[in-house]
């Protein structure tokens, strides 16, 4: 903005608010820019967690108002962590965790180097692959329900053909064993492309003249790809990995629109778990307790993993 523009947007400002503003310090100024975005995040996400906190210790229930709040200390945590039925949902969570994680890093990361080479139709390929990512959870969870069906769904005819079961009456998401397998799948297959995105950003950033140099020393591509590419990729391809499991830790969405997640279900993760105990059980106090449980485990894995993070970036 030019000089003779400030000029005529400050004598439009009226007087009194003039006078005010030159009143002000440069510190109370960012304070009032800054101050209504700290009151937002202080009413929407502190203020919820501290109450979510003083709830895991009430046997409050929310579809009963009325009722009197009492206090229970730590007896709804130490029902949550001696339920055996918990515990399992953990296990299918971390079973979900680790094998999505898995593929897709191994996926998106070959798929990422293979499109760092330029190639003809190189901007086509990145854009089709990248099109699951852009779809809607609710939208993927239809689609695969019916490659999953015994009737029609494709997947399920070459599952059934390999495993040699009868395809008419064989249905995927339906088998104990392999119902686990094809919510990995569907995620698997829904978001390997963000993962190939960062490990493509990782990729383009290596300088150029560091493969030269290599050359030139008469590094083989296999040594140039250990010693050059995996070390300088690999804080991007962790801070993916950090990203994807947050939200594979609160997977809920997708999980439900293929199986339904059911009670006493293979496929039944602890954020599924937490939904019924809070929505449908109406254990509001217990699922508080839950919730807390679960945040303390994410915040402290992250925490660790971030650390690691940060030794890796300063090699």
């Amino acid at each position: 903005m030019t000089d003779t523009a400030m000029d005529k947007l400050a004598q439009r400002t009226p007087p009194r608010v003039a006078r005010k503003v030159r009143g002000l310090s440069d510190r109370a100024i960012a304070w009032l820019f800054v101050g209504p975005t700290i009151f937002l995040l202080l009413a929407i996400n502190i203020f919820p967690l501290i109450w979510t906190i003083y709830l895991s210790f009430t046997n409050y229930r929310a579809n009963r108002l009325n009722r009197e709040v009492e206090w229970v200390g730590l007896r709804n945590y130490e029902r949550i962590l001696t339920d055996s039925d918990i515990w399992l949902n953990m296990q299918a969570t971390a079973h979900f965790l680790f094998w999505t994680l898995f593929f897709q890093v191994l996926i998106g990361f070959a798929l990422a180097y293979l499109i760092n080479k330029k190639f003809r139709g190189n901007d086509l390929w990145t854009t089709i692959i990248v099109l699951p990512m852009m779809l809607s959870p609710a939208v993927v969870g239809n689609f695969w329900t019916f490659l999953y069906q015994p009737q029609i769904g494709l997947f399920n005819y070459i599952v059934a053909f390999f495993i040699g079961a009868d395809p008419s009456s064989f249905e995927m998401i339906g088998s104990v064993t392999l119902a686990p397998w094809a919510i990995v799948i569907v995620d698997t297959w829904m978001w390997t492309p963000f993962i190939m995105l960062i490990c493509l950003a990782g990729l383009r950033s290596i300088p150029e003249y560091i493969y030269e140099a290599a050359e030139i020393d008469r590094a083989s591509k296999w040594r140039q790809f250990w010693t050059l590419t995996v070390p300088m990729v690999l804080p991007f391809l962790m801070l993916a990995v950090l990203f994807r499991g947050i939200e594979n830790f609160k997977m809920f969405d997708l999980v439900v629109q293929l199986t339904g997640g059911g009670p006493g279900s293979i496929t039944e993760l602890a954020s599924i778990n937490l939904k019924r105990e809070a929505f449908e059980k109406w254990r509001t106090g217990y699922s508080s307790a839950y919730a807390v449980i679960l945040f303390v485990t994410v915040f402290g894995l992250a925490s660790i993993y971030v650390k690691a993070l940060n030794k890796v970036k300063e090699r």
